[in-house]
């Protein structure tokens, strides 16, 4: 029997289109996940990926360096890791390396690289903080690439535009 909660993406029936989001090539299709369980999925790795993140951060000012960059790059890892379960894995790593995403994608990957040389080869938490700046700032910019015209707005909202 369906569940009748208000967020029920199967009872909309025809109401929801097919998109790109929900087509069949996720990583769990396997599983048999419906639409419903994979947004749950979804939902669900970003408030981990979040949880995470957060934990790391204080412990960043615990004064525990190591434990913040491996925590926060989970959380944010875990939060990428969640399309999956609306797009698929392959789908995801295709789209990264999209023309329209590179530079985000490697400025993202670049600085949870240098998270990692900050808080373990330098020591450093003002370039940890730094470099967390930077990679949460690559992926809202490669985040935004998904929303039509998210990224005008927001250069014009900061004046660049």
């Amino acid at each position: 029997m369906p569940s009748k909660g208000w967020f029920n993406l199967e009872s909309a029936g025809g109401m929801i289109p097919e998109t790109q989001f929900f087509e069949g090539d996720s990583a769990f299709k396997f599983l048999g996940l419906t639409r419903t369980q994979r947004l749950y999925g979804f939902v669900g790795c970003l408030i981990i990926g979040f949880a995470l993140s957060l934990l790391g951060s204080i412990l960043l000012f615990l004064g525990q360096l190591g434990s913040f960059a491996v925590l926060y790059t989970i959380g944010i890892m875990v939060s990428l890791v969640g399309t999956g379960f609306v797009i698929g894995f392959a789908s995801q790593f295709k789209l990264m390396f999209k023309p329209v995403r590179i530079i985000a994608t490697i400025v993202f990957l670049g600085s949870v690289g240098l998270v990692f040389v900050g808080a373990f080869v330098l020591r450093n938490e003002v370039l940890c903080i730094i470099f967390v700046v930077i990679e949460y700032l690559a992926y809202t910019w490669y985040n935004l690439s998904y929303i039509p015209y998210a990224r005008s707005a927001v250069l014009k909202l900061v004046g660049m535009s």
